[in-house]
């Protein structure tokens, strides 16, 4: 399943930062106004696709290391950031990941988790990779959103393709994120203009 969602997001790159897509403007927004306020050097961004949070990012930070599965997605995201302060690597979440540990103070996490079966795996990475005190910005697709049948999707060929997905609830991020050695700072919803449920859910992490 997981080669299968990674074959989607190649298929879906050229579309990605061109095609209307409330989630993906609604993430950029709770990004920016999460994060800032909150000061930060080294910036380890999960998911970082084409580079759509990165941009911002990248004006607050001494360096950023991008992970993500889909070759053409970082393709795109290095032609938007040409610097030698940011590094984008090819990664599959599920295992270890190529980075060093206790070397970041920030990381982020955004329209990724839908497609991690476990949760787990991901929180303990983060926390290894954090410096103590670190940050973790989570932002994900609403348990509601969620349960209502949204999913990642995209148009091809006019044709509608739906990307496969886990649920995760409320308390699937915060208690995997407590066990893993993180307290919560902060959580929010995130709504788009006249809908009847939340979109977005973030949350704000600390690693003890």
């Amino acid at each position: 399943m997981f080669k299968k969602i990674k074959d989607d997001y190649d298929a879906w790159a050229h579309q990605y930062d061109i095609d209307a897509n409330p989630t993906r403007d609604l993430d950029k927004i709770a990004t920016i106004e999460s994060l800032s306020k909150i000061n930060f050097s080294n910036v380890l961004e999960i998911g970082c696709g084409t580079g759509k949070n990165t941009e911002w990012l990248f004006t607050r930070t001494n360096s950023i290391v991008g992970l993500d599965f889909s070759n053409k997605m970082l393709a795109l995201a290095s032609e938007k950031i040409n610097s030698d302060r940011v590094e984008f690597m090819n990664t599959d979440l599920n295992y270890e990941w190529p980075v060093n540990d206790n070397s970041f103070d920030l990381a982020t996490v955004n329209l990724t988790l839908e497609h991690i079966e476990k949760l787990d795996h991901i929180f303990w990475s983060l926390h290894k990779k954090l410096t103590t005190g670190g940050k973790c910005f989570v932002c994900e697709i609403h348990p509601k959103k969620q349960a209502a049948g949204s999913k990642a999707q995209f148009l091809k060929n006019g044709v509608k393709k739906e990307l496969d997905t886990y649920q995760h609830s409320e308390e699937d991020y915060i208690q995997n994120a407590q066990k893993s050695g993180f307290a919560l700072l902060s959580k929010k919803d995130w709504w788009s203009d006249n809908e009847d449920l939340p979109r977005l859910i973030s949350f704000l992490f600390r690693k003890l």
